[in-house]
């Protein structure tokens, strides 16, 4: 039943980053009063951070392939999510806050002005306009024993109520910017299942020599490819540190590298150090006669492999390799590289676990709080950068508030 015009339905959103002022944005258009909460003093930290990079907001691959990033289990979630707001959508979206977008040589898509501040200055202007009313400095502690929302603000505790509350708490990772998972023995309370918060697109240690680490840390490996167990390679590039390895191909990698981590102890990268070459030109390569050349000399002057690369192969493949032209030739398309794990969750891009799926309806919201909708990485799903991660979150917070809309008996936008 609609509510008459003089008593609109309530909506609480906490959280104000991509995910819950999406979902902010929905409710207000479908009728209802919406109140955004958040711990920050201003909306979208994290999503500014994001931003000094050049806000790689979505991608322009087919939508098939794009779903195919998700990890397997939430794929069928995520589809709905981005059959209510595609990439294509997306970038429309933003073209109706005034900020054009473009597709890089990568096919990832970016504002013309390579900068997330003018979006979110038009977004949060639009949602004002609209009547959303901000609380910020306002940190949700759960419920009072009447079932209110408790925050803790400047003034001291204060409660709010409303009809329909969307949960949008971001997951663990950058907890300076608000995203601290405080929020999962707040759900875990009410029995709802949550599942621990891992880090996700993350870097992760290795046990490095002194020398690499002295000589080489800090510097980009290009033009490699690397896999996971029995994985298909990706190419890419990353950065050798001191502690270990991070950058994109491993963040790419890092699902699979966390869940082997997990099983034994221990991850391994796969790397091939040379991919434009097929094995058995590397092979004829190394095999031919170096004379009184070292390996270094030979390996630079037949396969310009050298640098941070060369380093790599000392480094990693076994002394025994050297010995052995054919053994050395596979350790170059093959070269294993241990990690022993990942790094802490608060260096990571972003965050997995979260709420089980299956404690969320289709409309995300929550089986065991009728009412209360939960979005974005608070739930355990998982996602790349690349435009994957960002482009989910917006989706999902359209889910959640089109959800709620129609629980407060509203017509959905």
């Amino acid at each position: 039943m609609v509510r008459p015009l003089e008593s609109p339905a309530t909506a609480i959103v906490i959280g104000a980053g991509p995910a819950g002022l999406m979902a902010a944005e929905v409710l207000a258009a479908a009728g209802a009063r919406v109140e955004v909460y958040d711990a920050m003093p201003s909306a979208g930290r994290k999503f500014l951070l994001a931003g000094r990079g050049g806000l790689n907001l979505t991608h322009s691959e087919p939508l098939p392939a794009f779903l195919g990033r998700y990890d397997v289990a939430a794929q069928p979630l995520v589809q709905r999510w981005l059959g209510a707001v595609s990439p294509q959508a997306l970038r429309d979206w933003a073209q109706g806050l005034g900020v054009q977008t473009f597709v890089g040589t990568s096919g990832r898509v970016f504002p013309q002005e390579m900068k997330a501040a003018p979006l979110l200055r038009a977004w949060m202007a639009r949602l004002r306009a609209a009547g959303v009313q901000f609380h910020m400095r306002h940190r949700w502690l759960g419920w009072t024993a009447t079932s209110a929302l408790l925050f803790a603000s400047p003034q001291g505790q204060v409660s709010a109520s409303a009809d329909a509350v969307v949960l949008a708490l971001g997951g663990a990772s950058w907890a300076r910017l608000g995203s601290d998972g405080a929020w999962v023995p707040l759900l875990r309370e009410r029995g709802v299942g949550v599942n621990d918060l891992m880090a996700s697109n993350c870097g992760f240690d290795a046990q490095w020599t002194p020398f690499l680490r002295e000589r080489h840390a800090g510097e980009p490996v290009k033009a490699v490819a690397a896999r996971v167990g029995q994985g298909g390679m990706r190419r890419g590039e990353f950065i050798l540190t001191a502690s270990g390895v991070e950058g994109g191909l491993v963040y790419a990698l890092s699902a699979a590298l966390r869940e082997q981590w997990r099983a034994q102890g221990y991850a391994e990268m796969r790397v091939d150090l040379l991919p434009q070459m097929d094995a058995d030109r590397v092979a004829m390569d190394v095999a031919h006669p170096r004379g009184a050349r070292s390996w270094s000399s030979h390996l630079q002057s037949r396969l310009n492999l050298k640098g941070v690369k060369m380093a790599l192969l000392r480094e990693c493949a076994p002394a025994e390799a050297f010995n052995d032209p054919a053994w050395l030739a596979r350790c170059i398309k093959d070269l294993p590289l241990r990690l022993s794990g990942p790094r802490p969750i608060d260096e990571a891009i972003s965050s997995a676990g979260g709420v089980r799926l299956d404690e969320v309806d289709e409309d995300l919201q929550l089986r065991r709080l009728p009412g209360v909708f939960c979005t974005g990485e608070m739930l355990d799903w998982d996602a790349p950068t690349g435009g994957y991660l960002l482009t989910a979150c917006f989706a999902g917070g359209a889910i959640a508030g089109a959800g709620a809309a129609a629980r407060l008996g509203l017509t959905r936008p």
